[in-house]
């Protein structure tokens, strides 16, 4: 949930606070002034008067900071470093006796939220939460699927929607791709969310917003003004290839096969192939190029998918009927095809599945 952990003390007290929280939180790291140094090791001390610098610099480099002083004073050191929710990290502010957790920044995607009510209960403190969709405990636009890796391709609405959801107008969701539970099964949704069967209705008026989750690319303008697309990795490219394909012609080629049936790149989750006993530069350059993994399978496993086209020539050279369809189909837990194998001769194939979640 959260990466590196930064907690600051600059009391006695305020270091017994931290020592807990680190004995439930083991990765986590203390940083308090030599002052106060009983020589234990399991702390960074720092001289006495750099305590600001300390602070500034930790807010740089940590996923998340955690300061067990005044809240005033912590605002007044992180102040000049800010820089947006997205990438500012989860600061939380602890009260000397630990009476208070309070969540300051980056609440939802930072995880300030979250972490605060994780610390809370390990110090038996009082969780303090003020971002408006968690008090009224609705959907939090700007972290849907998070958890699952999905993607907000127009952020720019995400102010907007967010203040339709928390103020309950009406809004519609629609989704048809990636995972269900992304949403808590024993929760309904609240009263102003309603889910629509068919994309369109999201067009009528009576909706102020809308939340889309959808491995489809949305070109309606009416929707895309006042929607909010999620991206769920719901997508499997499987590639045929030869050991010479370049890194060109295969992002050419899945950028042409999913420009021309409407899909996201975004919502790609891997590509698949088959095994070729080392490793091809063109497809290793590609995944380390856009950050998408690949799975790869050996002729046994490929060969037992059934495909709708299976390949006289792909036969010939590798012993089974298919590799991009069946690869794609394997590696999406026997999804939906979606593209059957579209051909760039002379050395690559693509077909694309959509995941299937359980």
């Amino acid at each position: 949930m959260i990466g590196k952990t930064a907690v600051v003390a600059i009391t006695k007290h305020g270091i017994v606070i931290a020592r807990k929280i680190k004995d439930s939180l083991p990765e986590s790291e203390i940083y308090a002034p030599i002052k106060h140094s009983d020589s234990g090791p399991d702390i960074n001390w720092f001289d006495n008067k750099q305590t600001t610098q300390v602070v500034a610099n930790l807010f740089k480099t940590y996923d998340a900071l955690i300061c067990i002083f005044s809240l005033g004073a912590v605002i007044r050191i992180i102040a000049p470093f800010l820089v947006d929710k997205k990438t500012d990290p989860a600061v939380l502010v602890i009260d000397d006796k630990a009476n208070f957790v309070i969540s300051t920044l980056s609440g939802h995607l930072g995880g300030a939220n979250a972490l605060t009510r994780l610390i809370a209960s390990y110090l038996n403190s009082k969780p303090v939460i003020t971002t408006a969709a968690d008090v009224n405990e609705t959907i939090p636009v700007d972290i849907v699927g998070k958890n699952f890796g999905w993607i907000i391709e127009n952020y720019q609405n995400v102010t907007k929607v967010s203040a339709f959801m928390v103020n309950e107008e009406k809004i519609g969701l629609y989704q048809e791709a990636g995972e269900k539970n992304w949403w808590d099964a024993t929760t309904s949704f609240p009263q102003n969310v309603n889910v629509t069967k068919e994309f369109y209705e999201l067009k009528s008026p009576d909706f102020k917003g809308a939340l889309i989750i959808s491995d489809k690319i949305i070109a309606d303008p009416v929707i895309l003004e006042k929607s909010v697309i999620y991206r769920p990795k719901s997508l499997v490219v499987g590639i045929g290839l030869h050991r010479d394909t370049s890194k060109d012609v295969i992002e050419n080629g899945i950028l042409t096969v999913l420009k021309d049936k409407g899909l996201s790149f975004k919502s790609i989750r891997n590509i698949s192939s088959i095994n070729k006993e080392g490793k091809i530069k063109g497809l290793q350059e590609f995944s380390e190029q856009y950050k998408i993994p690949v799975e790869i399978y050996d002729k046994g496993k490929l060969g037992q998918v059934s495909v709708p086209n299976p390949s006289k020539t792909v036969q010939k050279f590798e012993g089974i009927p298919s590799v991009s369809e069946a690869s794609s189909i394997l590696s999406s837990n026997n999804g939906e095809l979606i593209v059957p194998k579209q051909k760039f001769p002379p050395n690559l194939t693509v077909a694309v599945s959509r995941v299937k979640f359980d």
